[in-house]
């Protein structure tokens, strides 16, 4: 007899699985569509490596505390349970209702909507020629795919994970290594001066794209539950992932800018990394790279979809939400309500909302706003729960933590300053923090309706 819950979800996930879905979650789309976007809003590549190094040490240093409160708290949902431990029932469910109403279907649909432009684009469907209801259609047809594959099991999705984690990982090296062998470059261009000044609007627009590219690192937290020897393997997972991330991150900025001048790259909207291969190597380089980016997304969306769903079971296990999406799946111990639930509501976003940028501000500025509650959860339960086990210990507490929020706030406060000073105004963040401050008193509602 094993004694598992038939109800829970199985340990199924090890080292490897789970640090291939924290690099696969987090390196997506941003390291490959984002820089034109900076080159074109920040004119000066010391500002922009200056942006991608500060955000790097910013979520590396939440990343670290992060992994004290998944080798202290090892349970389904990551965040979730950490908000609930810290700050009580009211702010798990605004957190819980923020992840179901907007980062998850959001975050899903907006990386199957570039996936399906990509592979439409690579099939030789430019965007003029095709029906409105093409990338819809391909995008929908992705998600099922990935809901039908994560719905089987863990570590169907944890394999799916590692294979294209495998592909992208490699495609930023052969950027590298094009870019420092075969490319005609200059290190002169990483320090070229901008010829005007930055606008502060530009500048947040610009931390945006950064810290776009840099999303998706918590999500690795909630499926602590299903991680083999979670109170060891947790915090290795999470400080080797972290560390590949900003290091791919950084590496693969030098190289964009020792290849091209920050003015080229402005001027390259069929994407930075194909020029690069595709003047070095020849025209099949840019198609090789279309490849590898394709595989990037997919693997993004795979791991948004095996790791966001958790929070929405969690929810439903604590008698949070409806409690069909706390159920498991009897055959492959999988929260198939949640997932499926949450991938239909990322379809219905797919038809509905069709522009990538704005869609993808609105979560940003959502999610990395919900995570100063949940990194700061290792200052509170410091003090509530001092007796508990704590398998590993935020290096530098409190300043290390303390960098995060700071860094994380000024970030988000750049952001919408930048989206609302533009000359149409761009207020998708602020509705996206109204809906989650909705949760509070939607709390009530809940609590109110299941006791009467």
């Amino acid at each position: 007899m094993s004694g598992r819950d038939p109800g829970d979800l199985q340990r199924v996930v090890g080292f490897w699985g789970g640090t291939a879905l924290i690099v696969g979650i987090t390196i997506g789309s941003g390291i490959f569509r984002k820089p034109q976007t900076l080159a074109g809003l920040v004119p000066d590549a010391r500002v922009i490596l200056a942006l991608w190094a500060a955000f790097g040490v910013v979520s590396l240093c939440g990343a670290l505390a992060l992994a004290e409160l998944s080798s202290m708290l090892p349970r389904t949902g990551g965040a979730y349970v950490f908000v609930h431990a810290a700050y009580g029932e009211a702010a798990a469910f605004a957190f819980g209702w923020l992840y179901l109403l907007v980062t998850t279907p959001a975050a899903i649909g907006a990386l199957a909507t570039f996936f399906a432009e990509l592979l439409l684009g690579l099939l030789g469907h430019g965007p003029e020629a095709l029906a409105p209801w093409a990338v819809p259609a391909v995008a929908s047809a992705a998600i099922a795919v990935l809901a039908v594959a994560n719905v089987l099991g863990a570590r169907l999705g944890a394999a799916i994970q590692g294979a294209l984690t495998f592909v992208k990982v490699a495609a930023l090296l052969l950027v590298m290594a094009v870019a420092f062998l075969l490319a005609d470059g200059r290190f002169a261009h990483l320090v070229a001066a901008s010829h005007g000044g930055i606008e502060a609007g530009a500048l947040g627009r610009a931390a945006a794209s950064v810290i776009w590219a840099y999303d998706g690192w918590i999500a690795v937290s909630m499926i602590a539950g299903e991680v083999v020897a979670a109170e060891r393997q947790m915090r290795r997972i999470i400080v080797s992932g972290m560390l590949a991330i900003v290091l791919l991150y950084v590496g693969a900025n030098v190289a964009y800018f020792y290849a091209l001048p920050v003015e080229a790259m402005a001027n390259t909207p069929g994407g930075v990394p194909q020029r690069i291969v595709s003047e070095a190597v020849g025209p099949g380089g840019a198609f090789l790279m279309g490849l590898f980016i394709l595989c990037s997304v997919f693997g993004a969306l795979n791991g948004n979809v095996l790791a966001k769903p958790r929070v929405a079971f969690a929810l439903a296990r604590d008698g949070l939400t409806f409690a069909f999406l706390g159920r498991a799946h009897p055959r492959w111990s999988t929260p198939y309500a949640a997932i499926l639930i949450q991938c239909a509501g990322a379809v219905a976003l797919v038809w509905l909302l069709r522009d990538f940028d704005r869609l993808t501000t609105y979560f940003v500025v959502a999610e990395w706003s919900a995570l100063l509650f949940a990194v700061g959860a290792v200052f509170v339960l410091r003090r509530k729960m001092p007796a508990a086990a704590r398998p590993f210990r935020t290096p530098g507490y409190p300043w290390v933590p303390a960098v995060f929020l700071v860094g994380t706030s000024i970030g988000l406060a750049a952001i919408v300053w930048g989206e609302i000073a533009q000359p149409t105004p761009n207020y998708s963040p602020v509705w996206g923090l109204l809906i989650a401050a909705a949760g509070f008193p939607a709390h009530a509602l809940w609590r109110r309706t299941r006791s009467s």
